[in-house]
């Protein structure tokens, strides 16, 4: 599903091309009269966040994006609930060919985006599905997915703040996988074929809750309201060039905390979708948080404070940037998990 592709020119302005009206003969005519320089693509916009397309204004050089509604220029056939709409991707696909006809509704800036799924009916997690992940916390690799559940009710958009409620919460950088197709015992070489869109997600996770039982309480200590970040937008897999590996960041205050690669993944997506089909059956919408790399606070000493800055980035799929916020005290706040003790600093443990 090709929406928009950009280029960039010799002024640093972008260019829409929409392979429906950005014709080869155009591009020739500004590549040979040195409006664009060294050309090249800077980014893709997929599916929907919320109920709306983004791309910058049509046919004209712009540094402002504007967005689409697509209950509007659909006719109201499109559902504004983006659940929904994705069940209709084959008119989402139809309508990407014709945006440079079509007005745009508005400003990007104008507007706050919201996580792309939020009528998401289930979420599943994968935990330590990156290996250096796994011995950083002294963990074995398991032989099959290690899930669990994530509740949706914590999901916000990319630049919302995390609320925390404990002096030990924790950042986890991940790649989500969003899907579009339903199905029910999935093989392995047809799993891509169930994913609408990939986007960053945050697993923010509090310690103290997640580990104040044994085994530990993953759902919980990982669901608390705005534990779920994610954004800004879905993109398909087939616009990436290859979308079995991207590179993944995690900045707090600025300093890279977790850097790696998706191809890093101990249990691809294909393999973590044929495994949950066997189970349940995967319904449109659902999403899947694939795991966190190396890198997370807990084993370092590290914790969110109050004003922290997080800073998310995977390859082809954008950024997000979250705001720590200490709120208030849940009651085992002050638990500490025997697993992490040995990583404080001398005069914190």
């Amino acid at each position: 599903v090709r929406i928009a592709s950009l280029l960039s020119d010799n002024h640093g302005n972008n260019y829409l091309i929409d392979e429906g009206w950005f014709e080869q003969s155009r591009y020739d005519y500004f590549k040979n009269n040195n409006e664009i320089i060294n050309a090249e693509i800077l980014g893709y916009i997929r599916y929907p966040t919320q109920k709306h397309m983004f791309t910058p204004e049509n046919s004209v050089s712009s540094n402002e994006w504007y967005y689409y509604d697509l209950e509007q220029i659909s006719n109201g056939s499109v559902s504004s609930d983006s659940v929904q709409a994705l069940a209709s991707i084959d008119e989402i696909n139809n309508l990407s060919s014709s945006l440079g006809e079509i007005s745009p509704t508005g400003k990007l800036s104008d507007i706050e985006l919201s996580n792309p799924v939020q009528n998401s009916r289930n979420s599943y997690a994968v935990g330590l599905n990156y290996r250096g992940h796994a011995e950083e916390g002294g963990m074995e690799i398991p032989e099959v997915p290690m899930v669990f559940t994530k509740h949706t009710s914590c999901f916000v958009g990319p630049n919302a703040n995390v609320e925390m409620r404990s002096d030990f919460v924790d950042y986890e950088a991940e790649l989500v996988v969003v899907i579009g197709k339903e199905g029910k015992d999935i093989k392995k070489e047809n799993g891509w074929d169930h994913v609408a869109g990939m986007c960053i997600g945050q697993d923010i996770s509090d310690r103290p809750a997640q580990f104040a039982t044994q085994p530990p309480m993953f759902n919980l200590g990982k669901s608390f309201d705005t534990y779920g970040p994610m954004g800004p937008y879905l993109v398909s897999p087939d616009s990436l060039d290859d979308c079995k590996s991207l590179d993944l960041e995690c900045k707090l205050n600025g300093k890279t905390m977790q850097k790696d690669n998706t191809i890093d993944l101990i249990f691809d997506v294909p393999t973590i979708i044929s495994y949950l089909s066997e189970i349940v059956t995967l319904k449109v919408g659902d999403t899947i948080w694939t795991g966190t790399p190396a890198g997370v606070g807990a084993t370092q000493g590290i914790f969110l404070k109050d004003g922290d800055i997080l800073t998310t980035k995977i390859e082809g799929l954008g950024e997000m940037e979250n705001k720590c916020v200490r709120v208030s005290d849940h009651s085992r706040a002050d638990f500490l998990p025997d697993i992490f003790k040995g990583f404080l600093p001398k005069d914190e443990g």
